[in-house]
């Protein structure tokens, strides 16, 4: 019987424990034919049959004694040496190399090898140097990794957790960054920065050439400038991009009194509302194809501007109401749809210029002709020269 077809330990017990009823009432002959069948299926000797079927009970046992250690302590320090002084390779890459290895440290006196030690290393096999090395794998000593620990020590202090689905108060956003740089993520291309305030759903996005420092900024002071209430809270996911000393001053000259929190890693339903959005106003327009023009980026920036007139002031969203907990079942009611525009306002929050300056806006704009201003300019978008290769 082929390897992969045969039966496991387990397997063969419980086929042995179905069979071992009828092989009892059987005839001599029958018993006979049975055996045959069971070599057959099980891939066990005649003999192992019938000592199985005879015993008193098929359930399998404990070893009641453990197998003494074939190779001692002073193999095992051996091994150990060859395995830091090979960077911690694993034990398929160090098995054949431990005698040569060992030899040639002991002619530096990095250790000592005995006649014996060195008969073993020779015929230790792999299994059993696996086993070894996954007894002390978690001790071994990684490389530094110096860049990781430096943005830790800016995101540490700031606290993981969500902004509330109930949250009635105005300014507590999430915030991400889309990038644009289709199949190859080489050289410079564009980033949509978005940020999408959790209690009104008012939304805003400007377009970026990279993701640097002064990139980064100057996209923050666009929003910042036209978002009308204060932001009270940022919320981004755990990238440098948003956690880095540059920025994290900024926030703190340019938002008085700002909360950052974040997301946990590897968590994005921790920034939901935005990565729906993420979904809805940006890859539904651009899809994953590279925008790496300055051409293109400004491009991208007019549309924006009609964007963030049109979904602000126009489209209506739902917002979640209730939940409601039903055994394992989650209900959820939702309220009537407003624009965010409509929910900003219902808060209270606006003082009077602002809600006249709004006001002004909403009264000024043809949502008809605003969309078919929309679709011209990303139809203008895409007649723009490509960057043919990615640009260093």
């Amino acid at each position: 019987m082929p390897t992969e077809e045969r039966m496991t330990v387990t397997e063969r017990r419980k086929y042995l424990q179905l069979r071992k009823p009828r092989y009892q009432k059987a005839s001599r002959s029958e018993q006979s034919a049975l055996l045959t069948e069971m070599e057959q299926v099980t891939g066990l000797h005649r003999k192992s049959l019938l000592r199985l079927l005879h015993a008193p009970t098929l359930e399998r046992k404990k070893r009641s004694r453990g197998r003494g250690r074939s190779y001692g302590l002073a193999t095992e320090q051996v091994i150990l040496v060859v395995w830091e002084s090979l960077d911690y390779v694993c034990a398929e890459r160090l098995t054949p190399v431990l005698l040569s290895t060992a030899q040639h440290l002991a002619r530096f006196g990095a250790l000592y090898l005995s006649q014996q030690v060195e008969e073993q290393l020779a015929h230790i096999s792999e299994a059993t140097v696996t086993r070894l090395l996954r007894q002390h794998r978690s001790r071994k000593q990684r490389l530094p990794q110096k860049g990781p620990e430096r943005a830790n020590q800016v995101r540490k202090p700031v606290p993981m957790q969500r902004i509330p689905w109930d949250t009635s108060e105005p300014g507590h956003c999430e915030v991400d960054l889309v990038q644009h740089s289709g199949e190859s993520s080489d050289g410079l291309y564009a980033f949509t920065l978005q940020l999408v305030d959790v209690a009104t759903g008012w939304s805003e996005r400007v377009a970026i050439l990279g993701k640097g420092q002064q990139a980064m900024e100057a996209g923050f002071r666009t929003i910042l400038k036209r978002v009308p209430f204060a932001v009270k809270e940022l919320h981004p996911d755990n990238g440098s991009e948003f956690f880095n000393n540059h920025l994290v001053r900024f926030w703190g000259e340019a938002i008085t009194g700002l909360t950052l929190s974040r997301s946990r890693p590897y968590q994005k339903n921790d920034n939901r509302f935005v990565e729906q959005k993420n979904d809805t106003l940006v890859r539904q327009y651009f899809g994953t194809i590279r925008l790496a023009t300055p051409e293109q980026v400004q491009a991208m920036s007019v549309l924006y501007d009609k964007m963030w007139l049109y979904y602000n002031f126009f489209q209506p969203v739902l917002h979640l109401q209730e939940k409601v907990f039903q055994g394992e079942k989650v209900l959820r009611r939702w309220d009537q749809a407003c624009t965010p525009y409509q929910r900003l306002v219902a808060t209270g929050t606006l003082g009077n210029e602002q809600m006249a300056r709004l006001q002004a806006l909403y009264e000024q704009t043809n949502p008809m002709a605003l969309r078919k201003e929309i679709y011209r300019l990303l139809a203008a978008l895409w007649e723009l020269p490509v960057a043919t290769t990615a640009v260093a």
